[in-house]
């Protein structure tokens, strides 16, 4: 029974990833071509000259402060709870988040590697989102995790990394297991008959 709640809770946790790469994904390609197309570029060509820019070997790092524009309310309001300070991630790396207190909601997220510029960006999931839109890199803010994503490379640069809080939680869930989505006993009684 206590595995299939945290096959369950694992299920859903995997669902709601999905989901929000699926939104990232169309709406990077939406911008993508809506960009090409206002520069004049094909889809293509402007993936080309991004590749020339940043190969895959190396790690793409960009800090632009001259073009940050007022954030809505909505993004303030999700900037709110964003964990700030050192996090671990898993394989002893880790990361620091940072809130830019000269521009509010704007975030320096800094990793080995890597630096990011991170803004606010709205899901219907409820999990928290940040994005680095030209480096193509978002930050996925669970209950329980976080994560970074080169969205352009397709890889995973940091997983696993936890607050305090995150930590807490996702030791809360594992002493009182959320309620099960599909309920068992009824499942097995239809199976049955």
């Amino acid at each position: 029974m206590r595995s299939l709640i945290k096959l369950t809770v694992f299920l859903m946790c995997c669902f709601s990833f999905n989901l929000l790469m699926a939104q990232t994904s169309s709406n990077t390609k939406i911008n993508t071509n809506t960009n090409a197309k206002k520069e004049g570029k094909s889809h293509s060509s402007a993936q080309t000259n991004a590749a020339k820019k940043i190969s895959k070997s190396e790690t793409p790092k960009r800090v632009a402060k001259a073009s940050d524009q007022p954030l809505a309310q909505e993004e303030l309001s999700i900037a709110e709870r964003v964990h700030v300070g050192h996090l671990p991630c898993e394989l002893g790396a880790s990361v620091q988040m940072t809130a830019d207190t000269n521009t509010p909601g704007y975030f320096n997220l800094q990793g080995k590697g890597y630096k990011y510029r991170m803004k606010p960006v709205p899901t219907s999931t409820g999990a928290i989102r940040l994005e680095d839109e030209k480096a193509g890199a978002v930050w996925l803010q669970l209950a329980n995790k976080s994560m970074l994503m080169d969205q352009k490379n397709g890889r995973r640069l940091a997983d696993e990394c936890a607050h305090p809080d995150q930590v807490a939680f996702a030791n809360d869930m594992k002493v009182n297991p959320p309620p099960a989505l599909i309920d068992v006993s009824n499942t097995a009684a239809s199976d049955q008959r």
